[in-house]
């Protein structure tokens, strides 16, 4: 994996662009964290970037800002995306999402359990660069 994909994973956040099947961009600032030779992310089951991924496995990701702001300098990344929702793979990014980002990540979980009223089923992203063989995707 390039060397500028891989180094995302030390970001605090990235922003994760998909795009609709009209080719609208739509990007989401997202935590990251490096999963073997890939980025991973995860996301509640039936968000629309789930949707989007699965039409089309095409995404961009560049560092960003807590809310979602890219630096006039940074130029994005094309990539491919994969999605999981393999029980073991969701515990294994949770829990490296949980050693990167501590008490504010155990702190935004909470909430959200809160919120929704119990535990919410979760898939993983997967990011490697665009062109990349499919057998580099960790699952």
């Amino acid at each position: 994996m390039p060397t500028a994909t891989l180094h995302l994973a030390e970001s605090d956040f990235i922003q994760l662009t998909t795009f609709r099947r009209n080719g609208e961009a739509v990007p989401t600032p997202v935590w990251v964290v490096r999963d073997g030779d890939a980025l991973a992310v995860f996301t509640p089951a039936g968000t629309g970037k789930l949707k989007r991924i699965a039409h089309t496995p095409r995404v961009t990701v560049a560092e960003c800002s807590r809310r979602g702001r890219v630096a006039d300098d940074v130029v994005p990344v094309e990539a491919h995306a994969t999605t999981t929702a393999d029980p073991a793979v969701v515990t294994r990014v949770t829990r490296l999402l949980a050693d990167k980002y501590g008490l504010q990540f155990r702190m935004f979980m909470l909430v959200e359990r809160v919120l929704a009223r119990g535990e919410r089923r979760r898939e993983v992203v997967h990011i490697v660069p665009a062109g990349l063989p499919a057998e580099a995707d960790p699952r």
